[in-house]
């Protein structure tokens, strides 16, 4: 009772319109997404949790929420993220910039301030001063404006106080 070459065909053949039949009637209508994609938040940092202005773009506003943000184009604005802001080299922004951390390898005009640590990329201009947990800066890089890093908040404030109502 040996299987012949055409009862392995027939088996294969049974078993793949098996499952196709099971897809068929599992599917649901085109144009509507399964319910565990839909409904299942993105995490923060995940890929999906990423922005891009990419480069050849303009846009103007404001930007605010949670996840990562490239801007590759032209932004005029401010913008307040909790993830990693980067401006890509040929990127021009114009606004005041607040994340977690930030890489600028483009130009940027405004203040930054990041809870972490800010970037300055051999190819990044900055006008504007810079507040942030660490900074580091690569030769060849270019800014204009005042910098403090290293500090806690509560510091940074005393500190700032001080300065105006005293003289060293």
């Amino acid at each position: 009772m040996g299987m012949g070459k055409e009862d392995i065909t027939m088996a294969l053949w049974k078993e793949y319109l098996e499952k196709d039949q099971v897809r068929a009637h599992s599917k649901q209508p085109e144009g509507i997404p399964q319910a565990s994609e839909s409904r299942r938040p993105a995490e923060a940092g995940s890929p999906k949790n990423d922005s891009l202005i990419a480069a050849g773009l303009t846009v103007e506003g404001k930007i605010q929420g949670v996840g990562h943000l490239r801007i590759a184009g032209r932004f005029q604005g401010d913008v307040q993220v909790e993830g990693d802001l980067t401006i890509e080299p040929g990127a021009h922004v114009t606004g005041d910039l607040r994340a977690s951390t930030i890489n600028v390898g483009g130009e940027v005009q405004g203040n930054i301030q990041a809870t972490m640590r800010v970037q300055l990329l051999q190819s990044g201009a900055l006008i504007g001063d810079v507040k942030a947990g660490s900074l580091t800066v690569a030769a060849g890089s270019r800014m204009r404006g005042k910098v403090e890093f290293g500090w806690e908040e509560e510091a940074t404030t005393r500190g700032a106080t001080r300065e105006e109502g005293e003289s060293r």
